[in-house]
Formats: C-alpha cells, sequence, structure tokens
C-alpha cells in the first residue's frame, strides 16, 4: 500500500487517509437521499437512482484513486441533476431517458478531449492568481451551502438572510456542532470533521433532528441503459448536450484546482498532478452514471473536507469508493445522519480554504478584479463554473485594454472564446 500510494512521500500514513476519506464520505454522503429525490420528480424510480448514484460514485471515486492517485471523491453534482429534472424533464417536455441520452453522449465526449488533452490543457490555461482564487471561492461557496443545508441562511427579501430562529432546530444544532468541531481543531485532535459530524448526530438525537430512517437493507438495482436516442439530431438535444458539458467541465476543473491548492499539491508551473487520469475518473464516472440512470457525475467539492484532514493520497479516495459501495447495504443508516450534523464540516472547511488569499496580487488591478470576480461570483451565482467564466473574462479584456495581452497566453484566449460562445448560445 505504501508503494503503490506513495504515502511517505506525499507526508502521510494509512490512518490519516482512511479518516479522510470517512470524512469526505460522510459530508458528501447527502447526494443518496438528495439525487435520487431530485430526479424522481421526473418519473424515475428512488431505489433505482439510488442504486446509480451510489455505484457511479464508488465506480469514478475507485479509478480516481487506483490511476490518478488523488484523494478526491466524485458522485452526480448538485445543479447538474436539478437542470436534467426541472429544465430538461419538466420544463422542456423530454422524457428522462432523453436527458439521460444526451448526459451519456456528453461523458463520450469528455472521454475523448480528456483522451487528446484539451481537458487537462484547459486545466492548465488558467492563470495563477486566478487558481488562488478559486480555492478561495470554492470554499466560501460550500460554507454557504452548509450554512443553507443547516437553515443557518434562508431566501428572504434580500434574497438571503439568517433565519430569525437559527438557534432551534436543525440550525442550532448546526450551530453546537461548528461550535463542537472548532475545539476539537484548536485542540488538533486528528479527525476532528469525522468526529464533529458523529457527535452532532449523536447530540440530534434527544431534539428529534437525528431520525432513524428505517427501511430495507438489502441492495437495490439500477437502471440499465434507459436510453432514447430517435431524438438526437434535434436542436435540443445539442443545447442540453452543451450545456452539461460545459458546466461540468469547469465545475471539475475548478473544484480539481481548489482542492489540489488546499493540498499543495499545485506544481511550480501551475500544473496538478495525474490531472488527465483525474479528468478521466470524471468521464468514466459519467458514462457510466447515464448507463445506470443518473445525471453527470463529477468531483465533488467536499473532497476537500478530507484534505482538510490530511488526505493527500488515492487511498482517501478508496475509502470512499468502498463506503458508496457498502451505502447500498446500509442505505437507511446513511440516511439518518442530518444535514445539520455535516453543515459544521463544510463552514470549517471554508475557513480552512481562505489561506490562499494572501498570495493573492491584490496590488495589479488587472489581476485583482478577476480573482475577485471569480471568488465572489461563486457564491452568489451559487456556480463554480460561473465563477471562473467572470474571473477569465475579466481577466483577459483588462490585459487587453490595459496593453498587457502579452501576458494572456493562447490557451487562455480559446478558454475566453468558449465563454464568450457560452453567453451567446445561453442568449439565443
Amino acid at each position: 500500500m505504501e508503494k503503490f500510494f506513495k504515502l511517505k512521500e506525499r507526508k502521510t500514513d494509512v490512518k490519516t487517509e482512511v479518516l479522510a476519506g470517512i470524512t469526505t464520505f460522510l459530508t458528501m454522503a447527502y447526494i443518496l437521499a438528495v439525487n435520487p429525490g431530485i430526479l424522481s420528480n421526473t418519473g424515475m424510480d428512488f431505489s433505482k437512482v439510488f442504486a446509480a448514484t451510489a455505484i457511479s460514485s464508488a465506480i469514478a471515486t475507485l479509478v480516481m484513486a487506483l490511476l490518478a492517485n488523488l484523494p478526491f471523491a466524485l458522485a452526480p453534482g448538485m445543479g447538474l441533476n436539478a437542470f436534467m429534472a426541472f429544465t430538461v424533464v419538466l420544463g422542456m417536455g423530454h422524457t428522462w431517458q432523453f436527458a439521460l441520452t444526451a448526459v451519456f453522449v456528453e461523458g463520450i465526449i469528455f472521454l475523448i478531449l480528456t483522451a487528446v488533452n484539451i481537458r487537462e490543457a484547459i486545466v492548465n490555461s488558467i492563470p495563477a492568481n486566478i487558481k488562488r482564487a478559486i480555492g478561495v471561492g470554492i470554499g466560501l461557496f460550500i460554507a454557504f451551502i452548509g450554512m443553507q443545508n443547516a437553515g443557518i441562511i434562508i431566501g428572504g427579501a434580500t434574497l438571503v438572510g439568517l433565519n430569525p430562529d437559527w438557534f432551534h432546530g436543525p440550525a442550532g444544532l448546526a450551530m453546537v456542532g461548528l461550535l463542537i468541531t472548532g475545539v476539537l481543531l484548536a485542540f488538533k485532535v486528528k479527525g476532528a470533521l469525522l468526529i464533529g459530524i458523529v457527535a452532532t448526530t449523536i447530540v440530534g438525537i434527544p431534539f428529534g433532528i437525528t431520525k432513524y430512517a428505517g427501511g430495507s437493507y438489502l441492495p437495490p438495482t439500477p437502471y440499465f441503459f434507459p436510453f432514447e436516442f430517435s431524438n438526437i439530431m434535434s436542436i435540443d438535444f445539442v443545447v442540453i448536450v452543451f450545456t452539461f458539458l460545459f458546466v461540468d467541465m469547469f465545475d471539475t476543473v475548478g473544484t480539481l484546482i481548489g482542492c489540489a491548492t488546499k493540498a499543495d499539491m499545485i506544481g511550480k508551473d501551475g500544473s496538478i498532478p495525474n490531472c488527465k487520469e483525474a479528468l478521466f475518473a470524471d468521464a468514466v464516472g459519467t458514462t457510466v452514471g447515464a448507463i445506470l440512470g443518473t445525471s453527470t457525475v463529477t468531483t465533488f467539492v467536499e473532497s476537500s473536507a478530507g484534505v482538510v484532514e490530511g488526505g493527500r493520497t488515492g487511498l482517501t479516495a478508496l475509502t470512499v469508493a468502498v463506503l458508496f459501495a457498502l451505502s447500498l447495504f446500509f442505505a437507511p443508516l446513511f440516511e439518518s445522519i442530518p444535514s445539520a450534523a455535516t453543515s459544521p464540516a463544510l463552514i470549517i472547511v471554508g475557513v480552512m480554504m481562505m489561506t490562499p488569499v494572501k498570495d493573492i496580487d491584490w496590488n495589479d488591478i488587472t489581476e485583482a478584479i478577476p480573482a475577485f470576480l471569480t471568488i465572489i461570483f461563486m457564491v452568489v451565482a451559487y456556480s463554480i463554473a460561473d465563477g471562473i467564466m467572470f474571473g477569465i473574462l475579466s481577466f483577459v479584456l483588462l490585459k487587453l485594454f490595459t496593453k498587457k495581452g502579452k501576458e494572456v497566453t493562447i490557451m487562455t484566449w480559446v478558454v475566453f472564446a468558449l465563454f464568450v460562445l457560452k453567453i451567446v448560445f445561453g442568449a439565443l
């Protein structure tokens, strides 16, 4: 295991890696309940989507572990599942089989783009200061998600606001969990995030917030090749595939950069080790996920929770993959962990991902504005991809109009053009 995962080389050990994997899994286990819940609005069977979610996540994360040797986990992405359910199926009137066909085609295109190194080139083309900003933006983004999941922050007259009842119910439990986890971290307790999740789950029992889900422990079966190829030559199909492709590409790029930055894995030339293999895991997950009956699989931002716990190798991802496979047999148990128990971990991870902000060049306005827009739009637009888009667009335009165009690489120009096409596409 030491030889395969290079534990000593990355200054880690088996215990640290396994704890990191468990932490990552617990912070993203909500997807096992949320993804089937969203896709069942299309008429899909909840238990079959649950099985597809668990199996595709396990396979994609296993590829990440064994090929890329990186501590990142994958699962069907939030946002993309909602786009499939509420826009493609319920909004545009297509069948869920049609939507899954678009996801399948997207996965095949990703495999091709990864094989010819186009996706890796896009990752490497992002300017250094925007790379740092991506990590910070993701930190704020997942902290915001954590606060929303717990009910601390809710919708209101000012778009979002503090829940007036934040000291009661799930929101109050999350605040208790935040205190518990913060104290554990202050005392440098190993596995603080994991212990915090378990402790908060237990505290929620007498208050009726943690409830045993119940149900069968027999593993359900997924769909298998549930596709509809009759309308793939339509304009709708092309637009849907392009949307899935574009959002997934830059969500994954952003997450890889953010988590790799936190793990101190970014090379001096700005590259991520085994980036091609990591992107291959994403492409395999999306393709397999579509075959089994779930929306686009992507690298999960919650992977940073395991990175914060010390995860540095594929052993962390392997642990997550095993737990996803086991979840098929223990669905009621995992569904019993309330979001209020995992939310404090996401908020704490947000704190820890702020460190790259000090390395951003705030004195050069052509670097500072793109970095700031990258950070702020990830939160307010609720999208990693949109944050990167505004960062790249502003970076290129500011460099161009301040006569610093030579600082923009050819590949950055290509990415800029892709974003312009996205804007034009969206306006049509």
